[in-house]
């Protein structure tokens, strides 16, 4: 592909994330997949290009620009360079012209700005750099420094005791050792989550959201493969994806169990006060993810936010029925809105008695838990808190 071809493969690809945005549809990533798909006469030089120019434009528009173009049009003015990429040759755009509309900057929409209060402008900026490849090492089958030997480009994650650090792009799971389970790609907050949890040998664990089981088997991996970790979630096509992982982990003290949205407490009802840990890594708005989803910030607005704080008050009521006395209940968010994190904490000590906060070693301390960013901790953006129930 010419450089101006290029172009115009970042701007129909902005176009169609923007589209994707709008309607709910499918993730940057998935797009420029799909994209790519259909046109093999495009090298890997070619994908990689195009890619960053897509993700340049995305993380530079704080809203959803008015199309492909705007967004390409303002990067190119900041990058004089590829102004003569819009030369109107056959496969490129055309020329820019002094008046046409361009893509607002930011960092997010400015009703979503105006709550990331707690961040200085450092952490605010930091939001949206590019995210570090981490790896969590299986310690079912293997440990940290085995795994540093195989990438001597990786250096320990400085947080978690099981993390390293690769540079970006690394074809990890192309690798023998991923094939054969020794590690599972991970952010290192993710990992202090499952820390958090401090699930032992032998405890009954629930993880309430498990999702595709990312914290399910790193809970599995501290607990030895002993006692037993619950995994729920509402999503089967989400859920089914934590077997196949699992077998490769060699977690075998994992059982699944699908829930039926609106009806989790009859599901559980087996589990209610038994659970020594329960973890809720709830539903979320993603806000401390916008370096790997920057898009995401385009597919907020005030009414998702708030049927998401809805949700997460629902869940953590479900979780706190299923914590035994003397038990745990973790609750995180990869947010850094206090709506989702603190405010959701604090609500739920306003109303019920007899939980008590635990202290966690990581982090800085927010309301009651600790919050983790990409600037402070190098980890994507977390609210994480832990509560005891008497």
């Amino acid at each position: 592909m010419t450089p101006s071809a290029r172009m115009q493969a970042a701007i129909d690809i902005v176009d169609a994330v923007v589209a994707a945005a709008r309607e709910g549809g499918a993730a940057a990533d998935t797009l420029i997949q799909r994209y790519f798909s259909t046109r093999r006469y495009a090298g890997s030089k070619d994908r990689r290009a195009v890619r960053e120019l897509v993700y340049a434009a995305i993380r530079r528009a704080a809203e959803p620009p008015v199309s492909g173009r705007a967004a390409l049009v303002a990067v190119a003015d900041e990058q004089p360079e590829l102004r003569a990429t819009f030369d109107g040759s056959t496969y490129g755009p055309a020329a820019i012209a002094d008046d046409e509309p361009r893509a607002g900057a930011g960092v997010a929409p400015v009703w979503l700005a105006e709550k990331l209060t707690a961040l200085d402008a450092r952490e605010i900026a930091a939001l949206l750099d590019r995210a570090p490849l981490d790896l969590r090492a299986n310690r079912l089958k293997t440990d940290r420094e085995a795994l540093l030997a195989l990438w001597p480009e990786a250096v320990p994650g400085h947080l978690a005791p099981d993390a390293l650090r690769l540079p970006e792009g690394t074809q990890v799971e192309q690798s023998e050792a991923f094939a054969q389970g020794l590690f599972e790609v991970q952010d290192e907050g993710s990992q202090l989550i499952a820390l958090a949890c401090e699930a032992a040998p032998g405890e009954l664990v629930v993880d309430l959201c498990a999702g595709a089981g990312g914290k399910t088997l790193a809970l599995a991996a501290t607990m030895a493969g002993e006692g037993t970790v619950v995994a729920c979630d509402v999503d089967r096509g989400r859920l089914s994806r934590l077997r196949p992982r699992a077998t490769r982990a060699g977690a075998v003290n994992i059982v699944e169990r699908l829930l039926d949205g609106g009806r989790e407490a009859q599901t559980l009802s087996d589990l209610a006060g038994k659970a020594d840990v329960v973890l809720v890594d709830a539903p979320c708005s993603g806000s401390g993810t916008w370096r790997r989803n920057p898009e995401a910030r385009w597919r907020l607005n005030p009414a998702r936010l708030d049927r998401l704080v809805t949700t997460q008050a629902h869940v953590l009521e479900l979780a706190a029925s299923l914590v035994r006395p003397g038990g745990r209940l973790v609750y995180a968010v990869c947010s850094l809105l206090p709506e989702e994190g603190e405010q959701q904490v604090a609500r739920f000590v306003a109303g019920h008695v007899g939980w008590d906060i635990q202290p966690l070693h990581f982090g800085r301390s927010t309301g009651h838990g600790v919050m983790l960013t990409p600037a402070s901790d190098g980890t994507d953006g977390f609210f994480v808190a832990r509560l005891a129930r008497a």
